[in-house]
């Protein structure tokens, strides 16, 4: 009988029964923030997860928390159903929360000393809908083992685990390269451009060839009139 309960105990439930987001705008929010983290990080050791139970005391499946978005390094990038920190031996690095009306409190006032505590490096709250947050994206970064408000710097956050500059641009997330300064993009996004920048490729091939045409045609005309004058001076 103990043996049963010691394993009923011991399940891991993959979902908290709890929706991603409460509207649209916080799910695409969730969404288009994973997408541009795992194409970033494409083909590397990194994992980057969302809305996934993570698991921080072994033997204690009441103790987990949710991230909305979150990534780890030198992880290997799999399908989970769960996130175990004992089996990977892994905290997440960095978590961003999309907050909405009914996790508002526990974004801004609960989550930062919770993060600290299992040693998250920076944490980022987006309030998509900019109604529950002042200001609407803030940041922490771990700090003497506490999670410390980042200072603003153009209106613009960074992050030193992603190596990026996070701003709100036309209400979405934006993340900036900040090496490169190239816009960190979502897989669709991404599509776009080179498809953008392919469609530009071939308009630039074809003017080339029209100059090209045309100068040929120049060419063969001042050939032409050349010849035709030298003919002239030869019948005189």
């Amino acid at each position: 009988m103990s043996t049963l309960f010691s394993r009923v105990e011991m399940d891991y439930p993959e979902s908290d029964g709890k929706p991603m987001g409460e509207t649209d705008w916080h799910i695409n929010a969730i969404i288009r923030l994973r997408d541009m983290l795992r194409l970033r990080y494409r083909g590397e050791q990194v994992y980057v997860g969302s809305d996934l139970l993570v698991y921080y005391v072994e033997g204690e499946p009441r103790r987990f928390v949710v991230p909305d978005v979150f990534v780890v390094f030198d992880c290997e990038p799999k399908d989970r159903r769960t996130f175990k920190v004992w089996e990977e031996k892994r905290t997440p690095d960095i978590v961003f929360e999309i907050t909405s009306r009914s996790t508002a409190r526990e974004d801004e006032v609960f989550k930062p000393k919770f993060y600290e505590q299992i040693g998250v490096k920076e944490l980022f709250l987006f309030d998509p809908t900019g109604d529950y947050l002042v200001p609407q994206l803030q940041g922490f970064r771990l700090v003497d083992g506490v999670l410390a408000a980042m200072s603003r710097q153009n209106d613009q956050l960074h992050s030193e685990v992603l190596g990026v500059d996070i701003s709100i641009h036309d209400t979405k997330l934006q993340l900036i390269d900040s090496r490169t300064g190239s816009e960190v993009l979502t897989g669709e996004e991404f599509e776009r451009q080179a498809k953008e920048v392919e469609r530009q490729a071939k308009d630039f091939e074809r003017q080339a060839k029209e100059v090209e045409r045309q100068a040929r045609m120049v060419a063969e005309a001042k050939s032409e009139r050349l010849q035709a004058e030298l003919d002239q001076l030869r019948k005189q």
